[in-house]
């Protein structure tokens, strides 16, 4: 049996995330955690989070978790959702700007005036930019459930691990060693939701 920690820090749908996890493991455990001890002790670490990310910010601080999710996105396996893939960047213009974790070199820039509807909300297809164990079992360009009206701009190409268009082409996964984020969320995505956090859960990071 595995431990598997879901950062709770106020600020994402945990529940949800939790229950779908449990469903693809239920013989480790499972929990949801803003001690930085706990955090620290388990094998491996989901991070999700939902609404602004300048809220968000404060909410990690306030839990005392920056350097805690910094330490853990370096040393075991750890797969952040939604926001918790943006907040392991630089910069994001939300919020009239917002400095992230800085984990990963990038900017979160808000998506270009189109005739399209902004936030990008609903099903749409995810293309594979490399081979990653998380990609296994799940076709190239399934479709996957998001909310969210910001992307990201890697500074590194070699991050990049999945990609969507919506008016245009944007990065929606990136993955770096025991590292692996998605901006669309897995938890409420069906079939292939369920098969990448197995692979998760099955990661030998």
């Amino acid at each position: 049996m595995q431990s598997i920690a879901i950062v709770d820090y106020g600020m994402g749908n945990v529940r949800s995330v939790q229950k779908a996890i449990e469903h693809v493991a239920p013989n480790d455990q499972v929990f949801l955690t803003d001690d930085a001890t706990l955090i620290n002790e388990a094998d491996r670490i989901v991070f999700p989070g939902q609404g602004a990310m300048g809220a968000c910010m404060q909410a990690l601080n306030e839990h005392d978790l920056v350097a805690t999710i910094k330490q853990a996105a370096h040393e075991k396996p750890f797969l952040g959702i939604c926001l918790g893939l943006q907040l392991l960047f630089d910069h994001s213009q939300e919020n009239g700007g917002t400095h992230g974790l800085s984990i990963l070199d990038g900017e979160v820039v808000h998506f270009p005036e189109t005739k399209l509807k902004i936030p990008h909300m609903g099903w749409n297809t995810v293309k594979h930019t490399i081979d990653h164990p998380l990609w296994q079992d799940i076709e190239d360009n399934a479709r996957f459930y998001s909310v969210h009206s910001y992307y990201v701009q890697t500074a590194d190409s070699s991050v990049i691990a999945g990609s969507t268009n919506y008016g245009i082409d944007f990065t929606c996964a990136v993955a770096q060693e025991n590292m692996f984020a998605v901006q669309f969320h897995p938890e409420k995505s069906q079939h292939d939701g369920l098969q990448l956090l197995t692979n998760f859960v099955n990661w030998k990071a």
